[in-house]
C-alpha cells in the first residue's frame, strides 16, 4: 500500500520500453505504480480527514454512554409505568412539536425516548429526544437526536463532520471522493506488494526508505481487505455512486421493503380526535405495543404514530447489533389489530447485505468489537498516509524533493491489455464519477506535462523504482 503523494514535475523521466517477451503484468506494473502514486497526490489528504473523523466516530459510541449517562440511564425500579403515562410526562415537559416516534425503554435501567419533530430551534433533519424514567415518569433531560441509530449531539457532530465536513451536500463530495479511491489504492498496493521479490519484503536489518516501504507495505497488506470493505459500503449511501447503486438495486428488484402502513376499515373510529403524529391516536400506545409484542417484536422497538386518519401505527425493531432485529408490523389505530407484518428474513438478498454492510461500516453490527476494529483500520490508514509522505520525501536526491515515479508507462502496455482496461475504467467512471473524473484529470495532466517535457527536450528514460 503506497499512498506516496507527490506532484508531477515537468522533467519526470519516462518509463523504459519493455523488453520483448515480458509478461502483461510486467508492462502493467509501472502503470499501477504511477496510478497508486497519483492517487496519493490528490486523494491522501481527503483520506486522512476521513480516517481521523472515522476514528473519532468509532470511539464516540462509548464516549456517548458516559457523557449522556444522566439522560440514558436510571436506577432500576420495581415496575415500569404504562407507556402512555411516560409519553404524557414528556409532552407536559415539552409541549412543542409533534411526536415523531417513541422508543420504549429497551432494557432495565434504560430510559424511554419520546422523539419530537418540528420543535423550534431543533435542526429540521433532527428530532428532540425527551428522556423519561420508565419507573417514575420523570423527565431526565432533552437532547437532539439524529438517524436510526439514535445518535446524540456529540456523535451527530462527528458523524456529519465525517460525512460532509459540516458543509451540507457540497461537502459530501469529499467523502465520496475518498471512498471512490480507497479501494483503488488498496488493490493497487496489493498488486505491487505481490509483485515484489520475497527477499525484498523483510524489515529486519533494513533502514531508511526500504524500512519505511516495508512498514507501509506490511500494514497495508493486512488492512487492504478492510479498506475495500469500507470503500464499498461507504459508496452505498454516497451522493452519486449511491444513486447508481440504488437504481441498480431497483432494477434487480432488491430494494429494501417497507411495511404497508395503511389502516383497516375502522381507521378514524374511536380515535378520540387524534390527528397525525398524535401518540394518543386511536387505541393508544399500550395496546399497539402489546399487539407488536404478540407478533414477536421484542426490544428494542420504535413506535411511529399514524401520519393521518387513513394510516396505521408502525412498530419496528431497531436493533443494529448481531443478530439484527428488523421486523416491523402495522397496527390499525381503530381496532389494535395487526394489518401487515414484514420480517427481516424476507428481505431481498441485496437489501440484507446493504443493511449489514452499513451497520458494519458504522460500528453497530458487532458492538464494541466492531468499533475497535474500525478504530484500528482508521489508525492503519493514518499511518499508511504518513509513511507515504515519508516515502515521497525519501525519494528525493540532494535538493530534489520527492522525485516522481516515471511517466509514460501506459504507452508500453499491449493493446490487447490496454483496450479492455480502458473499457473497464470507462464503466467504473460512469458508476463512480468521483473516480472517473479525477482519473481523467490525472491522465490529461500527465499527457500535457509529458508533452511539455518532450518539447523542451527533457524527456529521458529511466527505471521505475519502488
Amino acid at each position: 500500500m503506497t499512498t506516496t503523494p507527490t506532484p508531477a514535475t515537468d522533467d519526470a523521466p519516462s518509463a523504459p520500453a519493455p523488453a520483448p517477451g515480458r509478461s502483461a503484468w510486467t508492462t502493467l506494473r509501472p502503470l499501477v505504480l504511477r496510478l497508486h502514486f497519483y492517487a496519493g497526490v490528490m486523494v491522501a489528504p481527503f483520506l486522512l480527514v476521513a480516517a481521523l473523523t472515522g476514528l473519532l466516530y468509532a470511539a464516540s459510541f462509548q464516549v456517548e454512554k458516559v457523557l449522556y449517562a444522566q439522560e440514558l440511564t436510571v436506577p432500576v425500579g420495581d415496575r415500569e409505568l404504562p407507556l402512555s403515562e411516560q409519553v404524557a410526562a414528556a409532552r407536559a415537559a415539552q409541549p412543542d412539536g409533534e411526536i415523531a416516534a417513541v422508543r420504549p425503554s429497551p432494557e432495565p435501567g434504560a430510559t424511554t425516548r419520546v422523539l419530537l419533530s418540528g420543535v423550534p430551534g431543533v435542526d429540521p433533519g433532527h428530532t428532540l429526544a425527551v428522556f423519561v424514567d420508565p419507573y417514575t415518569a420523570r423527565v431526565r433531560g432533552e437532547l437532539e437526536q439524529y438517524g436510526s441509530t439514535g445518535a446524540l449531539p456529540l456523535r451527530t457532530w462527528i458523524d456529519e463532520f465525517h460525512r460532509d465536513l459540516h458543509l451540507g451536500e457540497p461537502g459530501r463530495l469529499y467523502s465520496e471522493l475518498a471512498a471512490s479511491w480507497l479501494w483503488v489504492i488498496a488493490c493497487g498496493g496489493l498488486l505491487l506488494w505481490f509483485s515484489r521479490r520475497r527477499s525484498q519484503r523483510g524489515l529486519r536489518g533494513t533502514t531508511g526508505r526500504r524500512r519505511t516501504l516495508g512498514l507501509h507495505a506490511g500494514v497495508g497488506v493486512w488492512a487492504a481487505l478492510g479498506f475495500v470493505f469500507l470503500s464499498a459500503t461507504g459508496l452505498t449511501w454516497s451522493a452519486y455512486a449511491g444513486a447508481h447503486i440504488g437504481d441498480l438495486r431497483a432494477a434487480l428488484g432488491q430494494e429494501t421493503p417497507a411495511v404497508a402502513a395503511t389502516a383497516g376499515e375502522h381507521a378514524g373510529h374511536g380515535t378520540a380526535g387524534g390527528a397525525g403524529g398524535d401518540a394518543a391516536h386511536g387505541v393508544g400506545l399500550d395496546r399497539v405495543l402489546a399487539a407488536a409484542r404478540s407478533e414477536g417484536l421484542d426490544n428494542p422497538v420504535e413506535i411511529v404514530p399514524p401520519a393521518d386518519a387513513t394510516s396505521a401505527y408502525v412498530v419496528r425493531q431497531i436493533q443494529r447489533s448481531w443478530p439484527e432485529k428488523q421486523d416491523a408490523v402495522a397496527v390499525d389505530p381503530g381496532t389494535g389489530r395487526i394489518t401487515d407484518v414484514l420480517r427481516f428474513e424476507d428481505y431481498p438478498v441485496l437489501a440484507k447485505l446493504t443493511r449489514w454492510g452499513i451497520d458494519l461500516h458504522t460500528g453497530t453490527l458487532f458492538g464494541l468489537a466492531n468499533q475497535i476494529a474500525l478504530m484500528l483500520l482508521a489508525l492503519a490508514l493514518i499511518l499508511l498516509i504518513l509513511w507515504g509522505y515519508r516515502l515521497w520525501w525519501q525519494r528525493g536526491r540532494g535538493s530534489a524533493f520527492g522525485r516522481p515515479v516515471p511517466r509514460g508507462a501506459w504507452q508500453h502496455v499491449p493493446p490487447q491489455v490496454l483496450v479492455p482496461l480502458l473499457a473497464l475504467i470507462a464503466v467504473l467512471g460512469y458508476f463512480l464519477p468521483l473516480l472517473g473524473i479525477p482519473l481523467a484529470v490525472f491522465l490529461a495532466v500527465d499527457v500535457v506535462l509529458g508533452e511539455i517535457a518532450h518539447r523542451r527536450g527533457r524527456r529521458t528514460y529511466g527505471p521505475a523504482s519502488r
